[in-house]
Order: structure tokens, then sequence, then C-alpha cells
């Protein structure tokens, strides 16, 4: 995308249905947000638009291919350190079929599909990606 700002890095919440795919985090002292639910995603590499950095973190933490086409910017927000580039947040709807693909990554513990209810009202899911996913459900559901 030519009008995105300079980005740091991208979410995405996937949903199926009512419900999105998350995973736990590491468990590891030396990492932002351990043991916490996140949502696919990461940084940004060598000047990728927010669609590929997405498509690439969501291939990369679960094995899964989706077309960069599906994912569709929702809207930015400020890095969650206080400093530094904005980041992106996307949204993309997929038919559950997909799971059946999933080969978890070498990051995180473990993942699951889950309730959006559940992941908004979970208090071990990070905070940052609670309120994105609050504030595009407030505007697009």
């Amino acid at each position: 995308m030519s009008d995105e700002p300079d980005f740091h890095g991208a979410k995405v919440a996937v949903f199926f249905d009512d419900q999105i795919l998350v995973y736990r985090r590491d468990n590891k002292a030396d990492i932002p947000f351990p043991d916490m639910l996140d949502l696919p995603g990461g940084g940004r590499e060598q000047g990728e638009s927010g669609a590929e950095c997405v498509a690439r973190e969501t291939f990369e933490e679960f094995g899964i291919s989706i077309a960069m086409d599906a994912f569709e910017l929702v809207q930015t927000y400020p890095n969650w350190r206080g400093t530094g580039h904005v980041a992106l947040f996307f949204v993309c709807h997929l038919s559950s079929d997909i799971l059946t693909d999933i080969v978890f990554g070498d990051e995180g513990q473990d993942w699951q599909v889950m309730p959006v209810a559940e992941f908004l009202a979970c208090d071990r899911a990070v905070p940052h990606l609670q309120y994105q996913l609050q504030e595009y459900l407030k505007i697009w559901a």
C-alpha cells in the first residue's frame, strides 16, 4: 500500500465467523508479554508492506498461506513502547477449512481458535490488541 505510514510491525485478527486465531507467547522473561495470548503478526522486514508483513508472519507462525488481498488494513496504532513508528492492525475473514492446514511454528507455546468475546475478556491477552479489536468491532461489526 503506497498510502501506508512508516510502521514497525503489523498484527492481524484472523476471523473464523465469531472466533479468532490466537497463540500463547513463549514464557520467557526477556520477551514482551510473556505467556500471554497474542494475534498473528510481528515486525516489518526489508520495507515490506503491511499486508506482506502479516502474510509472512502468519505463514511463519502458523504455516498457512493467505493471499495478501485477503488482509484488510483497519487502523494504525501507537507503538506499545510509547515511542517509534506506529503499528498496523489488519483483519482477515477465512473459512474454517484452512484450520486443518495449520502447522504451528517455533514461536509460542500453543495456538487455538477462540470466541472473540473470550479473547476480549481474557486477562492473559495482550491488552493493546484487545483494545484494537474492540475498536474494530465498534466500527465494523
